[in-house]
């Protein structure tokens, strides 16, 4: 069999009269910089801050839902998970593939094979070996469906997954997979202590025992999650601070405040309006940095009127791309002109990008038989941001006589009422303004989940209900070949059809925004929106 090495890489614009009463890619002439060197220059004009104690304190905008990496579907909580645990692989600040608990991968030429060898000498914050029958319990149990895990469609193409030595693990795939390295890097799957697993069941949740530079102390739901120091940890000189602390701060003001006091040393996100009058003083600095993570108001295509594909490009056309830019993220955002991001791993952009047109999208409503509209409601999470977002829209609709009620929700509601649908023709969503990360780095993992027709609720994240059996088979050759080309043309031809479908009203990319002390190094957000601590070290 022949082998090689499987790396895969990964306004306000003058508002038109309309949107009087509302007040965020600054494309305005006289504007001076663009949105990164307005949130990446850092005014000298303050002293820095300092810190005697060495116990970092990290405020976040929403709580945490769970600490079992192979059972989460929101980037937050990942982001505290990767402090405690890890994958056989992960991603370095660019989204290129690394090892981590592997030393070294490999691939046969079809992507159906893949063998990791394992390095040496690592054990679990319990004590327990990490080996290669600890790889195959933790793979064989994302990869089992009647654990009815929410990271199974990750791993549900794992065949087997063999103990060739103590450090030897090879993983057979039922089918060739070309994304796969990138799937075993996303933070689904980071490993566990076997034992944990165990000894705590479904309650692992609650429990993480993972490899990682910090072990798990406290979790007080809604106030804070803290972890401790590793001393055992496997990487030399590492981790460089005592504690970590993480504090859920819903409230946009209140998360400014506490970097401003030196109450908490990182911030995420920093609200964008408030970046300019942060950014330098008393020792804050914030960073912004491109992302791979889109935000979209997505359609329920199975209920009318979304079933009309005319009424979903009338809704991107009435939407103002720029205006919605400016109004909710202060401009710091970039143009979505494709269903992925432009750093996404085979993204392509698309020609008709759905510039602002009022009148052309009460032409197509008119040709729909919705001339004077409609009512339905947007859900979404209950965020500062969200909420400026959600009211946002619901003035833009309003402009083509779509009466739009918002329905602002907490996380366990939002949860339970989108993703434990039984039957998609049971779903209540109509439309859901959202963010979705493809935590993969690949085109892969930002299509299939959202857009494949067998990928609604409950078995993945497809909340606009799409079904187009064209998009399926492109989706299915881009994953059936490691070829590159292939998959290039394959997810090429999947984002034509789908950006002309219009399932989402297609709205901008995210920069990253975060806010932290100045004598404060190492940590820092991925693309992916997710936190890396591991570096963090306090000057």
């Amino acid at each position: 069999m022949s082998k090689r090495i499987f790396v895969l890489f990964l306004v306000m614009a003058l508002m038109v009269s309309s949107l009087a009463g509302c007040g965020n890619k600054a494309t305005d002439e006289t504007e001076k910089k663009e949105p990164e060197q307005q949130a990446t220059e850092q005014p000298k004009e303050d002293a820095g801050a300092s810190k005697e104690n060495k116990d970092l304190v990290v405020a976040v905008a929403a709580t945490f839902i769970s600490m079992d990496p192979h059972d989460t579907n929101d980037t937050l909580s990942y982001s505290a998970q990767k402090t405690m645990m890890q994958g056989l692989v992960g991603f370095d600040k660019d989204m290129n593939v690394i090892p981590v608990l592997a030393e070294s991968y490999e691939s046969n030429e079809d992507a159906t094979e893949f063998i990791f060898k394992l390095r040496q000498g690592i054990k679990f914050h319990d004590g327990t070996d990490f080996n290669a029958e600890a790889v195959k319990v933790n793979v064989d149990r994302l990869a089992n469906p009647e654990n009815k895990l929410k990271r199974h469609s990750l791993f549900a193409i794992v065949d087997s997954t063999e103990v060739v030595d103590e450090f030897t693990v090879k993983v057979k795939l039922k089918e060739p997979f070309g994304a796969m390295i990138n799937t075993f890097a996303h933070p689904a799957a980071m490993m566990h202590s076997p034992k944990a697993l165990e000894e705590y069941g479904k309650e692992v949740s609650q429990h993480p025992v993972g490899t990682g530079p910090f072990v798990f102390e406290e979790w007080v739901s809604g106030s804070h999650l803290k972890m401790a120091k590793n001393e055992n940890y496997w990487k030399p000189g590492y981790p460089k601070v005592d504690s970590i602390t993480f504090k859920p701060v819903k409230e946009n003001g209140s998360r400014i405040a506490m970097l401003q006091t030196k109450e908490a040393d990182f911030i995420y996100p920093v609200p964008p309006e408030q970046i300019e009058a942060i950014n330098g003083k008393d020792g804050v600095i914030v960073e912004t940095n491109p992302s791979i993570i889109v935000r979209y108001l997505s359609m329920n295509t199975m209920k009318k009127p979304f079933d009309d594909v005319r009424v979903r490009q009338a809704i991107n056309y009435a939407i103002n791309k720029k205006a919605f830019s400016k109004v909710v993220y202060n401009g710091l955002t970039e143009q979505m002109d494709s269903i992925i991001a432009p750093n996404t791993q085979y993204y392509s952009k698309q020609d008709n990008t759905y510039e602002f047109n009022l009148e052309k999208a009460k032409e197509l409503m008119k040709e729909a038989g919705y001339e004077n509209g409609f009512e339905t409601e947007i859900w979404a999470n209950n965020s500062s941001t969200t909420i400026r977002g959600l009211e946002f829209l619901q003035q833009q609709l309003a402009q083509i006589g779509i009466k739009a009620n918002l329905v602002p929700m907490e996380s366990g509601t939002r949860l339970e009422r989108i993703w434990t649908v039984a039957k998609p023709e049971e779903a209540e969503l109509q439309m859901y303004f959202g963010g979705w990360s493809p935590s993969t780095g690949d085109a892969d993992w930002g299509i299939r989940p959202l857009f494949a027709g067998d990928s609604c609720p409950p078995n993945s994240y497809n909340t606009a209900y799409y079904n187009n059996p064209e998009a399926d088979e492109w989706i299915k050759v881009g994953i059936a070949t490691a070829d590159t080309e292939k998959r290039k043309e394959a997810y090429k031809k999947v984002q034509e059809i789908i950006w002309n479908d219009a399932p989402w009203a297609f709205l901008s990319v995210d920069l990253t925004k975060a806010g932290k002390q100045d004598y404060l190094e190492g940590v820092y957000l991925l693309p992916d929106g997710s936190l890396s601590v591991e570096e963090a070290e306090i000057k």
